[in-house]
């Protein structure tokens, strides 16, 4: 426990042009080595791509597609007393959810084959939005596994 006192919680900024907080979080987890501007750009083509695709409003299919990839239950390795590890199935926060859910997507997106990032983006997250893709089956096997291991869920 801190001596200094709890640290106040900050609020996430929204990006520029959406004014939605759900974006900018992407555009951070996207981010590498603090070229922000860079995956703004990737993040906004994506967008277009998605606004071509759908024909829908874009920050719409993302909050979709990022609700459908979220995770209410998943696993922690815990270790009993004789040294042998099990996955305990544990339930999962809203926050931590949503970030586990934009981590998924971006990685699906980039084990995609393609031309570029937006491009490959733009797919995942259509694909998400829709109940496929790769993000989707990540969730779909965490859940399995905290199934299977429903039986340990007195470890936690």
């Amino acid at each position: 426990m801190s001596r200094r006192g709890t640290a106040e919680k900050r609020t996430a900024k929204s990006d520029p042009i959406f004014r939605n907080r759900l974006v900018n979080m992407v555009v951070n987890r996207i981010m590498k080595d603090g070229k922000k501007s860079l995956a703004y750009q990737i993040l906004y083509r994506a967008v277009k791509k998605i606004q071509q695709k759908t024909e829908t409003n874009p920050p719409l299919v993302l909050r979709q597609a990022i609700r459908r990839v979220t995770p209410n239950i998943g696993v922690k390795t815990r270790r009993n007393k004789k040294g042998s590890t099990r996955k305990v199935p544990i339930e999962i926060g809203s926050k931590q959810g949503r970030a586990l859910a934009i981590r998924w997507l971006l990685e699906a997106s980039q084990k995609r084959p393609g031309r570029n990032m937006a491009f490959k983006l733009s797919s995942e997250l259509v694909d998400a939005a829709k109940g496929s893709g790769s993000a989707i089956r990540k969730k779909e096997a965490t859940h399995r596994m905290a199934e299977a291991n429903r039986a340990l869920a007195h470890f936690r």
